[in-house]
């Protein structure tokens, strides 16, 4: 029987920061915490930062996860909400790497493809997509919570290839060069 495996999964922001922890054990998945950081009542970007480093790095000590997803910035019209996301991302990063967690980052669209097959999909077909995946209902969950779930779903996906190897293999081409022993030769 393989130990269990948890991933923090974060959906960065200065405001509101959404975070998830997912746990694997023997190939089933189970929530083992979902929420959102409130900042919006800080008017200092710093005071939002010191607050984005110390919440993960209690959420990362209280709930011991070994990997970190985290949906990576998209760009908008707006240059300066992308460099406050920028640097949320990036406290959020530094807090797991001070903790010896290995990282991932995703983009929205690939996160969204992965937990719906619809790299196109709305915030709530991602959300109803983790219902069915996690047997859990997420209605009142925040946007940020289920987004920083779907990162770690996504992650949990991205990791496990129908190809073996943890995922490194790209294709069939891949799985045979990585896996020489494995090809049936008549």
């Amino acid at each position: 029987m393989k130990k269990a495996k948890r991933i923090l999964g974060v959906d960065p922001g200065t405001n509101v920061l959404g975070y998830a922890v997912l746990e694997i054990e023997n190939k089933k998945l189970k929530l083992v915490n979902i929420g959102v950081v409130r900042m919006q009542h800080l008017s200092e970007q710093a005071e939002k930062l010191r607050m984005i480093y110390e919440q993960i790095s209690a959420i990362i000590e209280m709930h011991a996860p070994s990997e970190l997803a985290i949906e990576a910035p998209f760009y908008g019209k707006n240059v300066q909400s992308m460099l406050k996301l920028g640097r949320a991302q990036g406290v959020a990063m530094a807090a797991a790497l001070a903790q010896g967690l290995s990282i991932q980052e995703y983009s929205p669209k690939k996160i969204k493809q992965s937990v719906t097959g619809n790299g196109n999909a709305t915030k709530s077909q991602v959300a109803a997509m983790l219902t069915t995946i996690l047997n859990t209902k997420f209605d009142d969950q925040p946007e940020d919570a289920t987004d920083a779930l779907g990162a770690a779903v996504c992650h949990h996906f991205q990791s496990t290839s129908i190809f073996g190897n943890s995922g490194k293999s790209k294709g069939w081409k891949g799985f045979l060069k990585d896996n020489p022993g494995k090809v049936w030769k008549p």
